[in-house]
């Protein structure tokens, strides 16, 4: 899906959760409606975002470069700095009402974390984190040679959550050269493909995934 399209749908949801939690406010407590919760799954075509602590030196490429690449480029309301998406990549955008959880964002974003650590886990593949680093690295204890699989940045307003998760599956990794992801230029990325060696069906992965989320947040997924 193309990265404003999805970004469109996204702000629509976000929105519409906001305005029911406004109205609720200001009805009877037999008139509230329970808010509903989203969790989106989908891959972009080659587009590089930048959120609103991020610096714009850190995209490598002018405008005749992101042609050549077949890429573009959007300054966007996440917290993080730059980061690139594309084929290949599960990217989630869970569109939540922490109230209907917990009020608590750095406990959210440890959960998104888990949940990606738990579904490697299942490749065989050893992850976490990295002290005072958001998203999820391998090579994370002696980090002779970390590098991050999963990037993460979110916005939330009312404890209502949008933007997430990139989790490289298959993606082509070259594109990640033409910026300092995430702002950090001393750390090395990979995918779940390069470090298995073969691609993997990224809806099994996904499966993997939305299981963990659900238990994790203790939910239930519907479609």
């Amino acid at each position: 899906m193309d990265y404003k399209e999805a970004w469109d749908y996204q702000d629509k949801l976000f929105t519409s959760v906001l305005d029911l939690k406004v109205q609720n406010r200001k009805a009877d407590l037999g008139e509230q409606v329970p808010t509903p919760n989203y969790l989106l799954f989908c891959s972009h075509p080659h587009v590089y975002t930048l959120g609103k602590s991020g610096h714009e030196e850190h995209l490598l490429l002018n405008e005749e470069g992101l042609k050549a690449k077949g890429a573009t480029y959007y300054k966007i309301n996440r917290g993080g700095d730059i980061t690139y998406h594309g084929p290949g990549q599960i990217v989630g955008y869970p569109i939540l009402d922490l109230e209907n959880f917990f009020t608590d964002i750095h406990k959210y974003l440890r959960l998104l974390e888990e949940a990606i650590i738990l579904t490697l886990a299942e490749y065989g593949v050893n992850a976490g984190r990295i002290a005072g680093l958001t998203g999820v690295w391998l090579d994370h204890e002696a980090q002779v040679n970390p590098r991050k699989i999963c990037a993460m940045g979110v916005k939330c307003s009312r404890w209502v959550t949008m933007h997430g998760f990139a989790f490289n599956i298959n993606a082509d990794l070259s594109y990640f050269d033409n910026i300092v992801p995430c702002g950090i230029s001393d750390k090395k990325v990979t995918s779940l493909a390069k470090e298995l060696g073969h691609e993997v069906p990224m809806e099994e992965v996904e499966e993997k995934l939305k299981k963990h989320i659900a238990t994790l947040f203790e939910a239930e997924i519907t479609v």
